[in-house]
């Protein structure tokens, strides 16, 4: 089989498949300066870092949710997900089991319902949006009907210092994230499952055909989907040192904006982590700056919705005209 790899740098016609990334750093940077001149406060690298904090769990997600849409695939359950672990954890904790025992538990029931969806998914061929839609609702319903929307509280503090930590200086969230970042970066392009994804998101069937293990790699990214879900309860349990059923209300949105506004193509086969990671920035830091500089939080779903028009028209404009 001939494998789909990222595009090499040697002749112009690749070089201009770096446009999106290119156009996205100039956008960061151009953004960067204007909140520099409205709010020189916020561009303070200990500020950065503070907002930073909301931000590891959306990006954890997003990795593997970079992994799914570049097969052709969605997952629109991480945020139910997400707020059904964080609710196993909290139950775990306010029973008096051990923090440390709750918090495995939410890593299972995250992976768990990851199998679910994959099953679904690759075992009884149903589509992926119809599988994650039903799951999304079926996942954020039992978050609600476990706790009654009720919020729950005691976590013991060695659990946030020890999840919310440093690491040779850096957040421990923070490092996590950029191993597994580094991880995603090679495994994509460089070795031949990664190359398997990119050949699924052009033509599954020619994919199969040729002896991509396609059912086994969809059914392993929605398995580790629910494992991403699960880690980022940990993480919003172990910050804001409770749990609740609406936890991770959204997230859904803002991984696939961020998915899509760094170039990676919702018709699958195109994009990489190098995009992924200026479009979680970008995202991220116009979210922080709207309400900073105009206290009207409201406004951050428009933008993101904005964004994520935005960046789709684009794709498609700039991808008719290399045609």
């Amino acid at each position: 089989m001939s494998a789909v790899a990222a595009p090499s740098v040697k002749s112009p016609r690749a070089a201009f498949a770096y446009w999106h990334e290119v156009t996205l750093a100039m956008l960061l940077i151009g953004f960067f300066a204007v909140a520099a001149s409205l709010e020189p406060r916020f561009v303070l690298p200990s500020v950065q870092v503070e907002l930073a904090g909301d931000a590891w769990p959306m990006a954890i997600v997003a990795l593997v949710m970079a992994m799914i849409v570049v097969t052709g695939g969605i997952d629109l359950s991480v945020g139910s997900i997400t707020g059904l672990s964080t609710v196993v954890i909290g139950l775990a904790v306010e029973a008096g089991v051990d923090v440390w025992i709750g918090a495995l538990l939410g890593l299972a029931v995250g992976t768990a319902a990851g199998l679910l969806n994959g099953l679904l998914i690759a075992r009884a061929n149903i589509h992926p949006l119809i599988v994650t839609l039903a799951t999304m609702a079926g996942f954020r319903g039992a978050a609600l009907a476990l706790t009654r929307g009720r919020t729950m509280q005691g976590f013991p503090a060695h659990y946030a210092e020890w999840l919310q930590g440093r690491v040779l200086g850096l957040p421990a969230p923070m490092c996590v994230f950029l191993a597994a970042a580094a991880a995603v970066a090679i495994v994509l392009p460089q070795t031949p499952h990664g190359r398997f994804l990119y050949a699924m998101g052009h033509n599954e069937r020619a994919a199969r055909l040729s002896g991509v293990p396609v059912g086994r790699l969809k059914f392993a990214l929605y398995v580790l989907s629910g494992l991403s879900c699960g880690f980022a309860a940990l993480l919003l349990t172990s910050r804001y040192e409770q749990a609740k059923a609406d936890f991770a209300t959204g997230l859904e949105l803002e991984v696939i904006t961020a998915v899509v506004l760094g170039g990676i193509s919702i018709f699958g086969g195109r994009g990489n982590v190098v995009g992924l990671l200026i479009g979680l920035v970008l995202l991220h830091e116009c979210n922080k700056f709207i309400p900073w500089h105009w206290h009207v939080s409201e406004l951050n779903a428009l933008v993101t919705g904005a964004l994520l028009i935005g960046s789709v028209l684009l794709n498609s404009l700039f991808t008719r005209s290399r045609r």
